[in-house]
């Protein structure tokens, strides 16, 4: 369970005139914390704003192996898939997703289990997220262990499907990151996204097919000419490959942030210790023009873009300054391009501060 949004929903908020209303949200997770708690053993390590679940092998035992497990799902997202009837990218998405959620912790995954829920199966697409599923496993050395499919007529639609996924995977103990190394003077590098990756779709296909009436398959000279549709399919990207290297030569990482639903500031937060603020400066990185787009053609306020969407940033990394040109290097060699976010300053009055937005 991860902690409530920051801020969430503003009056007025395209989002919530969408049908997402995020206070409604925050306001149901922030009465479930004693049941789920009440269920808690020794084993369970707390982690409530973390990105994954921890849980000891062996409690009592010292230092140990961890159990890092989270579970998601690709949204509305899936409607995209269903237009275009191409389904083996939501498969990839949702693997990518859970991956990066424990990637956080510091986790390799191990093994990945889905559920697939429709009202009346479709085996040309079921075939297809299973074909995503197996690819995106493959790359990270995850196992596809099993899952659940269901036809439940009634409760959906004709061949509308559901997508959700769990990933358990395995961190040593004493390399667990949980923000609790988190200090005034740490360097914020953001990793690009590939696009929306799997968050704020509900407020995107209202505009670009609603208010903008675009079909998936119209062409748009603003994103280079591709369609709307595989601008909006782009695969959710996976981190894995380029920060487990990075881990596992313990180069300074004190913090990592998936930028998932919440965007920057609902997700950022969540690493950083009580005391300290996250300084984030929106206008040093180059906003991908689909996010511009959306921004323009749906009148979308700034702080609300950033806090539906991920603005071209799909992962932050919380580095120590003496070590930060080092995994800018090793970053670089591995291919990425490195945006310069911000730093970790004193307490200023909330976790995340976005310069010139807040």
């Amino acid at each position: 369970m991860s902690e409530p949004r920051n801020p969430g929903n503003r009056e007025g908020s395209r989002y919530q005139a969408a049908g997402v209303d995020l206070e409604v949200y925050d306001r149901v997770v922030d009465g479930l914390g004693a049941m789920i708690n009440s269920t808690h053993t020794p084993a369970v390590i707390p982690n409530e704003r973390g990105f994954g679940g921890l849980f000891r092998l062996r409690p009592g035992e010292g230092e140990q192996p961890v159990l890092v497990a989270s579970t998601d799902g690709v949204g509305t997202k899936l409607m995209v898939a269903r237009m275009m009837s191409r389904h083996d990218t939501v498969g990839q998405d949702l693997v990518n997703h859970c991956a990066n959620d424990i990637l956080v912790q510091g986790a390799r995954p191990l093994f990945f289990m889905d559920y697939f829920g429709t009202g009346h199966l479709d085996p040309n697409a079921f075939h297809q997220v299973v074909q995503g599923l197996t690819k995106a496993c493959r790359e990270h050395g995850c196992v596809l262990l099993g899952g659940e499919t269901a036809e439940m007529p009634g409760l959906y639609q004709g061949e509308d499907y559901d997508l959700v996924g769990t990933v358990v995977g395995l961190v040593d103990e004493r390399w667990v990151l949980d923000g609790s190394s988190v200090k005034p003077g740490d360097r914020l590098l953001g990793l690009t996204s590939s696009g929306l990756h799997t968050n704020g779709y509900s407020l995107a296909r209202s505009i670009v097919f609603q208010q903008m009436g675009l079909d998936p398959w119209a062409r748009v000279e603003e994103l280079g000419g591709a369609t709307i549709g595989d601008a909006l399919l782009a695969i959710h990207r996976p981190y894995g490959p380029v920060l487990l290297p990075l881990l596992e030569r313990r180069m300074g990482i004190h913090a990592l942030a998936h930028i998932t639903g919440g965007g920057i500031p609902g997700n950022l937060c969540r690493v950083i210790p009580a005391g300290l603020t996250a300084r984030v400066y929106p206008g040093v990185w180059p906003v991908p023009p689909l996010f511009k787009l959306l921004q323009r053609e749906g009148g979308v306020q700034d702080r609300e873009m950033y806090d539906v969407f991920n603005m071209g940033v799909g992962m932050v990394v919380v580095v120590d300054p003496v070590q930060a040109e080092e995994v800018r290097i090793a970053m670089r060699e591995a291919g990425e391009e490195i945006l310069e976010l911000g730093e970790v300053v004193e307490d200023q009055g909330a976790r995340v501060v976005l310069e010139g937005i807040d």
